[in-house]
């Protein structure tokens, strides 16, 4: 169904160009005739004309061209046949018919319309944007899978279930590194709490685990103004820094924070 939709959109955009090129051909006529200007020619002189066109048609007889047939032109001494009755000041107007690359255009969109409409809305042959929606975000987390087994890849299948507290002066050094640039201004430089709480103290308000502080940093709390650190973070980087906060338990920093929340040993 998505290569008929494509090749439908194909033929719009032929048709198109098509119309384009018709439009550009006669915006050239319109100026060249605003530039220079037929001048009119008088009753004889039309009719002499008209006699000498009737005449070559009948010698050389031959079709209607392309770009007639296109434009809906008929020829001069057709006119006769599409004058229509009522005339004003003399003047005379055309039943021309409408031009064959608009109606082609016309009804092109309504067969397109039609088909769109039976193969989305009522057969079912197509996705609407909602089930493109939904098939796209099952693609995206079987790709996370995918790329969540790939050899290497370990450090990112961490999550506040399985991660381990570790105390490698390593892991510890790269999560007080990043508690540095994105936990201290809320926590203050040694966690001894600002704005956000005391992270040395035995008191915590979602929990005092190392699966507990893993989980508050990576979803966050927006109730309490503190943002979830998934999207920006790694798995790796987020375990550092709850190792590095685990780490600062009882170190009593200078100008902490009052107690908050519940007390865990």
């Amino acid at each position: 169904m998505t290569d008929m939709f494509i090749w439908a959109l194909l033929i719009t955009a032929v048709l198109l160009l098509a119309v384009s090129i018709l439009l550009l051909k006669v915006i050239k006529v319109y100026v060249q005739e605003s530039l220079n200007p037929t001048p009119f020619a008088t009753p004889e002189e039309r009719k002499l004309k008209r006699l000498a066109a009737e005449s070559m048609e009948e010698e050389v007889p031959k079709g209607p061209s392309i770009w007639t047939k296109l434009m809906g032109l008929r020829p001069i001494s057709e006119e006769k046949d599409i004058v229509m009755e009522h005339k004003f000041d003399g003047i005379a107007e055309l039943d021309n018919p409408t031009p064959a690359w608009f109606m082609i255009l016309f009804y092109g969109t309504i067969i397109f319309a039609i088909v769109y409409l039976l193969s989305y809305h009522v057969f079912g042959l197509g996705k609407l944007q909602e089930e493109e929606y939904a098939i796209e975000l099952r693609q995206a987390e079987d790709a996370k899978i995918a790329f969540l087994q790939k050899p290497g890849s370990a450090a990112n299948k961490i999550n506040e279930n399985n991660i381990e507290q570790s105390k490698d002066p390593a892991v510890i050094a790269a999560g007080a590194g990043l508690f540095k640039t994105a936990c201290s201004p809320c926590h203050g430089e040694h966690a001894e709490g600002l704005v956000g709480p005391n992270l040395t103290d035995e008191f915590w308000l979602h929990g005092g685990t190392v699966n507990d502080i893993f989980k508050t940093i990576k979803y966050g709390v927006p109730d309490k103004g503190m943002i979830a650190w998934e999207k920006t973070m790694k798995p790796k980087q987020i375990a550092d820094i709850a190792s590095y906060i685990m780490s600062l338990k009882g170190s009593n920093p200078a100008n902490a924070k009052a107690p908050q929340g519940t007390k865990q040993n």
